[in-house]
């Protein structure tokens, strides 16, 4: 299945906290989204990994997702190197997506940035076609995307271009709700961690807020760039 949209995840609920606005305003309008997690968050302090991956089942149904996938790396402890890269590489050239929406540059916790680094050079390698991939015994051609976005996590930073939300604000907040184990709950005996607080969905909503006055509407979901990025026509930006 080929798909407008892919994003790459260090962790299921990365994606749901970070860019879901972008990939429900994709889908509005037609596109075909997917997710693929990296790891299932197994060191998280509160639920478990079976947990996690009801969770992610039940946000991807919220969002409307053409295709979810977890790649099993361990939570923690994957690398960028060869061997985690190929089966990125398998993903891209699977779902062949003209953008990729990756982890933040550099972040608060460690596998954000390392993924996001295997994404970047996995979506380029994944172009080569002197790189072999095979699914299921078939090979695979090569496939590179046409650009690389990456979502802003926990460190604040100032974004390259902002995509309006607003009118998928509340399907997101239900995307990152179906995550129940992580986030605040009174009746939950498990332990606190920084983002089970009442004050940490709080923030997520007022860093929304301020993107969007950023750019005159009420939400906004921020992104960084490496390269330039262009528009065929003035008209194409607010």
């Amino acid at each position: 299945m080929k798909l407008d949209i892919l994003a790459l995840a260090a962790h299921p609920d990365d994606v749901e906290l970070s860019c879901s606005g972008t990939l429900l305003k994709a889908i509005l309008n037609g596109k075909k989204a997917g997710i693929v997690d990296f790891t299932r968050g197994e060191l998280g302090t509160r639920g478990t990994p079976e947990i996690r991956q009801q969770e992610a089942n039940k946000s991807a149904e919220i969002l409307g997702l053409s295709a979810r996938e977890n790649l099993g790396f361990r939570d923690g402890f994957f690398k960028n190197d060869e061997e985690h890269q190929l089966e990125v590489i398998k993903m891209i050239r699977k779902y062949q997506p003209e953008i990729v929406l990756a982890n933040a540059f550099d972040d608060r916790h460690s596998d954000h940035g390392r993924a996001s680094q295997l994404s970047k050079e996995a979506c380029f390698l994944s172009g080569l076609k002197n790189i072999k991939t095979e699914i299921d015994g078939v090979e695979q051609a090569a496939w590179r995307p046409k650009v690389v976005y990456h979502y802003i996590q926990s460190i604040p930073t100032q974004p390259d271009f902002v995509v309006d939300v607003s009118e998928v604000w509340e399907k997101k907040i239900a995307s990152i709700r179906a995550f129940a184990s992580q986030f605040f709950d009174p009746n939950s005996n498990e332990a606190n961690t920084y983002i089970s607080s009442p004050e940490f969905m709080k923030m997520v909503e007022a860093r929304a807020i301020h993107y969007g006055h950023e750019i005159g509407v009420q939400y906004g979901e921020g992104f960084n760039v490496e390269r330039m990025t262009g528009v065929g026509d003035v008209f194409d930006l607010l």
